[in-house]
């Protein structure tokens, strides 16, 4: 009788086992930032100067996508897009960034993907950048005390009783509509590192108080840029390496724990401020933004070493890209001058139209699924995150959600067919670029953004799988394809959706390019 027990026992395990849903993987996204499609080191071989070993194993051991797109040329729209799956321009922000204590954009009923993972029995978290607004609980008697100071960036500034008064009244309160809102149970960061509040914020409250106006050395050599309310002492130095720190911390604690994790880690580098540790200084030979792509480099390999040295690789995806291309005020000259291409073979930099502006890194590591050494040239778009997602946690979505969002799992599993044919990125100012298939169709004259070139053409065609340097318009040529491009881009408008589904609404009136006088 007690064998038969054994026997009984063991078959009932057998078949948990066999019925047993597989684990969810953990999920970890590594978003840089102004980080350029050559400055990478795998993507750009033959120009590109910079060391960036930690990514390159990544891709060694994943998926590289070579024609991966970011919604815009700069950084709040992109990130409001790859957080939603949704493009920026149906919001109120169709063209810059959010603004100085700036309202969320992000709708509190919008499902994010932080969402999406904490619905489906994920602790989640973000670590970084934010950048999408908060609700800053400013009074309205207060405002003066946070507007721009005059006498111009980095002149010393005294704070009077009267500021730190508006300020502590302010930064004692819980400041709304931030990360822990928008699906994510934890939130550490300096939201925009050049921009004040100079402190952390840790959930919804700053870290300590500020008093002071940020010290004018913060402000020297492209660093900060917009003088605020700062802890006194502040620097910029330790910003990155405390992120790291950070998100190796929610690694060491959630990977032993009873629930999958999901941790959006934007970083706040190699954007501006350059702020190097003395340890990566002078590294790379090429200067201060070259220094600060290794010292970002090496923050991904110790993130990657914790998932590691955890235990949890095998059960882990981490997917690495940046929310647009290299900055041009940088010193991208001297960068060329020395054989470095932050563009690599693409036309343009942040906030361009043409491709240095949004084509960007993007690699996807998930042993056990993706091939290690395995490349897709096919079209992706980083709204598809979202979908994805969706797809590998077997989430049905609401008619309204991920609007714009393909799911590329296909891909990552080894698949050779298209997710999508068409994708939209937009300059800094707003000009669009639509893709189909490999045609390139952008409705008006020049850049877009800060690039100069072009700006006596109407609007813009190129064949990018002829053409990937976007030197030769055939918009005057080609008239059928570009009305059958602004019928294309009429329809995503006009629907609400680039998916299929029911039609959604925009949440403001939509512009149409090319502008009419």
């Amino acid at each position: 009788m007690k064998k038969v027990a054994i026997l009984f026992s063991c078959a009932l395990l057998l078949c948990s086992s066999i019925h047993a849903e597989p684990s969810k993987p953990n999920i970890v996204i590594l978003y840089a930032d102004d980080l350029g499609y050559g400055d990478v080191q795998c993507y750009n071989p033959e120009k590109g100067k910079i060391a960036t070993p930690n990514i390159d194993r990544l891709a060694t051991r994943g998926m590289l996508f070579t024609d991966a797109h970011s919604s815009s040329a700069v950084c709040t729209p992109s990130r409001y897009t790859l957080l939603t799956g949704r493009y920026h321009w149906r919001t109120r922000l169709q063209k810059g960034i959010v603004g100085l204590w700036g309202a969320p954009v992000i709708a509190e009923d919008r499902m994010t993907i932080g969402k999406l993972a904490q619905d489906a029995g994920y602790d989640t978290a973000c670590i970084g950048k934010w950048h999408l607004g908060w609700d800053w609980p400013i009074a309205e008697e207060h405002r003066k005390f946070f507007s721009r100071p005059k006498g111009g960036q980095g002149n010393p500034i005294e704070a009077t009783d009267a500021h730190r008064a508006a300020w502590k009244a302010t930064f004692t309160q819980p400041i709304g509509g931030g990360p822990i809102t928008r699906g994510f149970d934890e939130y550490f960061g300096t939201d925009v590192p050049n921009w004040p509040p100079y402190c952390f914020i840790d959930n919804d409250r700053t870290v300590g108080i500020p008093q002071e106006y940020g010290s004018p050395a913060l402000f020297e050599k492209n660093q900060a840029s917009i003088q605020g309310p700062a802890l006194p002492g502040w620097t910029l130095e330790p910003t990155l390496p405390t992120l790291g720190v950070k998100a190796v911390e929610f690694i060491e604690r959630k990977a032993g724990g009873p629930s999958p994790f999901f941790l959006y880690l934007p970083f706040t580098s190699p954007h501006t401020p350059l702020s190097v540790n003395d340890e990566w200084k002078g590294k790379s030979g090429l200067g201060a933004f070259a220094d600060l792509v290794m010292e970002t480099d090496d923050i991904v390999g110790k993130v990657v070493a914790a998932i590691e040295d955890a235990g949890i690789s095998d059960n882990t995806l981490v997917l690495f890209t940046s929310d647009n291309g290299c900055a041009p005020y940088i010193g991208v000259d001297e960068l060329e001058k020395n054989g470095h291409f932050p563009s690599g073979p693409f036309r343009g930099y942040k906030s361009d139209a043409w491709e240095g502006g949004h084509r960007v890194p993007f690699i996807v590591r998930w042993p056990g699924v993706v091939s290690p050494g395995s490349q897709s040239d096919h079209l992706v778009h980083q709204a598809d995150l979202f979908a994805t997602v969706a797809d590998l946690l077997d989430v049905s979505l609401s008619p309204e959600a991920g609007v714009d969002s393909f799911s590329f799992l296909s891909l990552l599993e080894g698949k050779d067919e298209p997710i999508r044919r068409e994708a939209i990125s937009c300059s800094v100012r707003g000009l669009p670029s639509l893709r189909v298939n490999q045609w390139k169709w952008i409705p008006g004259p020049g850049s877009g953004g800060w690039t100069k070139g072009g700006e006596d053409e109407t609007q813009q065609l190129y064949n990018l799988a002829e053409d990937p340097g976007e030197q030769n318009n055939l918009a005057a040529t080609h008239a059928g394809q570009i009305n059958h491009m602004q019928q294309a881009m009429e329809k995503t408008i006009s629907e609400g959706r680039s998916t299929p589904g029911p039609t959604q609404t925009n949440d403001v009136p939509v512009i149409r390019y090319p502008k009419k006088n």
